[in-house]
């Protein structure tokens, strides 16, 4: 399944606090399968809804907002308790940006009332999905002018903005990317409807230019090697947007790169067996650590 050899599954030598976090227009309900399979091994786990997603659809998206919600769930666990942050694209991003700033040994929480370091619980490793391809320079940029085109309902605006961005692509894929891959959409979130628990609500195209925004500018590779904890990297085989995992693995200071066969964007949701196999390990790894 992965250049990676194999690690023989077994029950955990002390439980971690698994923070899952979402991607863009899904919610925690995305995680379902995994936070299941986690908790029967024995681990602590809690989905997040990002600012502008699922239970908290009304907010606004910011990456300081993004990283108060996975500080506050880090600091949910018993304390002493390792925590392991799991993303998915947008999430894997933004939990990369989170660990970074943690690595530099201050809170990536920025609520005024928190003391930098009161409570800052263990990182004990990173599991960052379907995030390779790195955000800074023309490709965030180009993808929040298509969301930005989209919302303000400019259909030839938009038509040309997506021809635009699918040469972008083909260029950099040489043809495309993988056969049966996800395209531009996966990354803009336009994949399937995961609403969140409880609900439908389904988060509109101005969440993309905010997210897209925050991330402009932001280099997922730079984060990858401020981190000083194990970073496994996942992504579907079919995924358009492996962009640069090569790259991105060798800014890791332990890493390890996974590739799911037959999955594409999605990879927890397409090949969830095969993801929730990838956390068993990944989970073995950062106890060793």
């Amino acid at each position: 399944m992965d250049s990676q050899p194999a690690l023989p599954a077994r029950p955990p030598s002390s439980a971690h606090g698994v923070v899952f976090v979402h991607g863009m227009r899904t919610s925690s309900a995305i995680w379902e399968r995994q936070l299941d399979h986690v908790r029967d091994a024995g681990h602590h786990a809690v989905a997040v809804d990002l600012p502008a997603h699922g239970a908290r659809h009304a907010e606004r998206f910011s990456m300081p907002g993004a990283f108060d919600v996975i500080d506050d769930a880090a600091r949910s666990f018993d304390p002493g308790t390792p925590v392991v942050v799991v993303g998915l694209s947008l999430g894997g991003y933004t939990s990369l940006a989170w660990a970074a700033q943690h690595a530099a040994g201050t809170s990536p929480g920025t609520a005024p009332h928190r003391a930098p370091d009161a409570g800052r619980p263990r990182l004990a490793g990173v599991v960052a999905a379907a995030c390779t391809a790195d955000p800074k320079g023309k490709p965030v940029a180009l993808f929040r002018d298509v969301a930005r085109a989209t919302v303000a309902g400019r259909a030839a605006v938009r038509r040309g903005a997506r021809d635009l961005a699918r040469s972008w692509q083909t260029a950099l894929t040489g043809g495309g990317g993988p056969a049966g891959g996800a395209d531009l959409g996966a990354l803009l979130g336009a994949t399937a409807d995961h609403g969140p628990r409880g609900g439908t609500h389904r988060p509109g195209w101005d969440v993309v230019t905010d997210a897209l925004t925050h991330l402009a500018g932001r280099s997922s590779v730079a984060h990858l090697r401020a981190i000083r904890v194990p970073v496994w990297l996942v992504n579907g085989a079919r995924d358009q947007m492996r962009l640069e995992e090569s790259r991105h693995l060798r800014a890791t200071e332990r890493g390890s790169l996974v590739v799911v066969p037959r999955a594409g964007h999605d990879v927890n949701s397409d090949a969830p067996e095969a993801f929730n196999h990838v956390l068993t390990r990944a989970l073995a790894d950062f106890a060793r650590a």
